[in-house]
């Protein structure tokens, strides 16, 4: 499939028309198009879809007031879809090439009564059924045939993750980095804190550009990984960290890579001797040893190399943990592909925003 779809929606009526129009626009999008055009003006839909776009991931675009006339004035490629129209069952193969040679084409699904302009006009009028049905069933069963299935395996990753769960709901939210910035500050976090954030996180950011992980997983984790400085400064921080992100309803494998980015993880008789709550805090996860590593590599917002940070936990009696950071550095290099002890502090580039 190589050319693009958009709908185009007839006949909006903001005052009746918000909820079904809004539904023609979520179903275009979760069934592969790349936007949709409304023929009336309508700032709140707008504003929705393009939340949940924010939200859920992936593009898609949306524009209201783009009139009838000023759509066909365009030439615009479309299928009119229409219950008068020839059987989809019989043109499958007919609305592939159209769309296979043509870039964009445009779904017209009307509103109300369509002009017979649109009928003259459209490459192909197609009906799903010669029966009445909802304008919103007509097109998912439509780009469904177009797409093959193929669009229902496309993923879209936003800051709101629904898991797939046999029984109940689960959820995860993974805030991006202006969210994480203004959590940061809403608990109080100093203007040094987040500076030393913005540091782990910036070689982090590197770190995933050469190794396979979910890179907004890795984000948030750096940015948020000292939240709980703002409660305890001492090693507890990161139990209190895990806490605030727990209120916060912040994915579980952020709050995880929080919990356990102390040096090179603590075993589990680590945790007990220091009086921490008994949870697992040895990183496993990829995601979780970047951000690791990634802290190691950083003292305050400077950069530290690998070696001094080895000998200043050496120093402090700490040579089993001094080995598992050494260990857990040479893991990441391999993942890498190159000695990541080789990243430069901002590479001259702009700090983030404080």
């Amino acid at each position: 499939m190589t050319g693009k779809i958009f709908v185009y929606r007839y006949g909006h009526r903001p005052a009746r028309d918000k909820r079904i129009t809004t539904h023609v626009a979520l179903t275009a999008r979760a069934f592969g198009a790349e936007g949709i055009l409304i023929d009336s003006p309508d700032k709140t839909i707008e504003e929705g879809v393009k939340k949940v776009t924010s939200n859920f991931g992936g593009q898609f675009s949306i524009e209201t007031g783009i009139s009838l006339e000023r759509f066909l004035s365009k030439g615009n490629k479309f299928i009119h879809l229409t219950m008068y129209g020839v059987p989809l069952s019989e043109n499958e193969e007919r609305i592939r090439k159209l769309v296979e040679e043509h870039d964009p084409v445009y779904i017209f699904v009307g509103a109300e009564k369509v002009p017979g302009v649109v009928y003259s006009k459209s490459s192909i009028n197609i009906s799903v059924t010669n029966q009445p049905i909802s304008e919103v069933s007509a097109l998912a069963l439509l780009m469904d045939r177009i797409f093959q299935g193929k669009e229902l395996a496309e993923k879209r990753i936003g800051s709101t993750r629904v898991i797939p769960n046999e029984r109940g709901k689960t959820i995860e939210f993974v805030p991006d980095k202006p969210k994480c910035l203004e959590m940061l500050k809403n608990h109080g976090a100093s203007s040094e804190l987040i500076e030393h954030s913005l540091a782990v996180e910036f070689i982090a950011d590197r770190i995933c550009n050469s190794v396979e992980c979910d890179y907004d997983i890795v984000v948030a984790s750096a940015l948020l990984h000292d939240i709980g400085r703002t409660v305890d400064n001492s090693i507890r921080h990161s139990v209190e960290g895990k806490k605030i992100l727990q209120r916060e309803r912040v994915s579980k494998k952020i709050q995880d890579a929080v919990l356990k980015h102390i040096g090179g993880g603590l075993t589990p008789e680590e945790v007990k001797n220091l009086g921490l709550p008994e949870e697992d805090m040895m990183p496993s996860t990829v995601e979780e040893k970047i951000v690791c590593t990634a802290d190691n590599l950083i003292k305050g917002n400077q950069r530290i190399s690998i070696r001094d940070q080895i000998e200043r936990y050496k120093r402090k009696g700490l040579g089993d943990a001094a080995k598992r950071i050494e260990n857990m550095y040479e893991e990441i290099c391999n993942m890498a592909g190159f000695d990541i002890d080789g990243i430069s502090l901002w590479n001259d580039e702009k700090k983030g925003s404080l």
